[in-house]
């Protein structure tokens, strides 16, 4: 019994020497959550409000079902950590890859649906045209997004979705999916069934993803 006892032992000590202790003493998920919400508090909330419902025209919800669903935690962190260039989200570069991750946490706490990031990721890239794109973008989508996808710095109420901060970071399957589907209790509607504020085929969407993806080449 004595030997097998600091067999035991003397295992779980190799096992530590070999990795460092990772794995065996993992921060407890109340304690991450604790410290992303301080951090959220600290950096983020002065844009997007507590909880991060986020205010139209200043900073988008954070804490949108949909959003949370769609959005993998490699882009919601690299958001976090490179910003979005020519815009108010400024980088949170130095917070550190473990204080993101914290944040991250305390984002997804909020989520009511299933996360469906790598389905959504793992769909074709869109093929269209971008000139009919370009046609469906200006009469849909301008109104909120601006001209040249500006957003709030064009003083539309929609998020910058022409910046190339965002188009590098998102997959096609993301911009197909918040088309179609909108973002429930904000001002972005779903564009396509009986219930979307028009009605746009798979087809007049994916023209749209490949003009947007012209802008950041701009």
């Amino acid at each position: 019994m004595f030997a097998r006892k600091h067999l035991i032992y003397g295992l779980a000590g190799m096992l530590w020497l070999a990795f460092g202790g990772a794995g065996l003493a993992q921060t407890p998920a109340p304690i991450m959550l604790k410290k992303g919400k301080e951090l959220f508090n600290e950096n983020c909330a002065v844009c997007h409000q507590e909880d991060a419902i986020g205010k139209p025209g200043v900073a988008p919800s954070l804490t949108n079902p949909e959003l949370l669903s769609i959005s993998s935690d490699k882009f919601l962190m690299a958001t976090i950590r490179d910003g979005r260039e020519d815009t108010s989200m400024m980088p949170f570069a130095h917070l550190g890859r473990k204080n993101v991750r914290a944040i991250v946490a305390y984002l997804r706490s909020h989520a009511k649906l299933p996360n469906r990031a790598e389905e959504v990721a793992s769909q074709p890239d869109a093929h269209g045209d971008p000139r009919l794109g370009k046609q469906w973008y200006n009469y849909i989508c301008s109104t909120c997004h601006g001209v040249d996808g500006d957003g709030y710095e064009a003083g539309g109420t929609g998020t910058a979705i022409g910046n190339p901060s965002f188009l590098n970071k998102v997959s096609d399957g993301f911009i197909r999916e918040t088309i179609k589907k909108g973002r429930s209790n904000t001002r972005m509607l779903a564009f396509q069934g009986p219930a979307g504020l028009a009605d746009l085929s798979d087809r007049e969407i994916d023209d749209i993803i490949v003009y947007l993806r012209t802008l950041a080449k701009k």
